[in-house]
């Protein structure tokens, strides 16, 4: 439903930009830390160096910015 309230209708506005913001943050980390295990398996040592220190920096943004728990991260870093 839609609401009557001004700060209500302000909040559905933030959730809705938020929740696309979250969302394309998850589909990043999804992406890096995709590249890292596929590097990984590939044996291509290099790659998966700079792949995990990028997903790792990534992953560490999202727990700061409340996208992810940390708890997450430290299990995905794992």
């Amino acid at each position: 439903s839609v609401a009557n309230i001004k700060s209500q209708i302000k909040r559905n506005r933030t959730n809705e930009q938020r929740r696309l913001r979250n969302r394309a943050v998850k589909s990043e980390l999804k992406t890096y830390v995709r590249h890292t295990r596929e590097a990984v398996e590939a044996g291509d040592r290099e790659e998966a160096e700079k792949f995990l220190q990028i997903a790792s920096r990534k992953l560490d943004k999202a727990v700061s910015k409340g996208v992810i728990h940390k708890n997450q991260a430290a299990n995905r870093k794992s």
